[in-house]
């Protein structure tokens, strides 16, 4: 079972009748698309010392379109929290969370959110996330967008959009993540189809 885990992670490779062998490939993957890694642990794991900054904590009503991912009415209150993610001190991932405040039952501090989303939703409001939804999603840089990642704007980037569902199926969570893909890059092992 675990020699089957590490070749569908692209670790190892088998051969019929010579072995089994180390991929090198495969190695080069620090980041993997289809696990929840918190991003202060993706970027160790790419060799950078990982900081978070909280830039923003503030309630706010749902628009129409969240309250439609989230399962929510159009009016009902989120807290909205910005996150800025270094990697040895120069910022790479600006995150977004939208969370429903009926799903937090304790008293929180600012603090609170600098560890993962899915840590605070667990320890806050005993939501456990079962899977994530997620698009890649190809974006250009605002102006504003720009100054908070210190580069150009207009400058093409990578964004992650998801929505974090609970064990009962239940969407508990909408993120936006943007990356500067020249301090962090994301690859895959994509095979034939079986």
């Amino acid at each position: 079972d675990a020699l089957s885990r590490l070749e569908g992670e692209g670790v190892i490779y088998r051969k019929q009748g010579a072995g089994t062998f180390i991929n090198e490939a495969g190695l080069q993957i620090k980041s993997r698309l289809d696990e929840v890694w918190s991003y202060e642990a993706m970027l160790a794991a790419n060799g950078y010392l990982p900081s978070t900054r909280i830039l923003e904590i503030s309630p706010r009503p749902a628009d129409a379109d969240i309250a439609a991912e989230l399962n929510l009415i159009a009016g009902d209150e989120l807290l909205v929290v910005r996150k800025l993610f270094l990697a040895d001190n120069q910022p790479v991932i600006l995150a977004y969370n939208y969370i429903p405040t009926r799903y937090i039952e304790k008293p929180y501090t600012d603090e609170d959110f600098v560890t993962p989303v899915y840590e605070f939703m667990w320890e806050n409001g005993r939501q456990h996330f079962s899977y994530y939804l997620s698009e890649i999603v190809p974006m250009v840089a605002s102006d504003e967008l720009a100054a908070i990642l210190h580069m150009q704007p207009h400058t093409p980037l990578i964004s992650l959009h998801e929505i974090g569902y609970n064990d009962d199926n239940a969407p508990i969570l909408k993120s936006t993540s943007c990356f500067r893909d020249d301090l962090l890059r994301f690859r895959l092992i994509r095979r034939p189809a079986a």
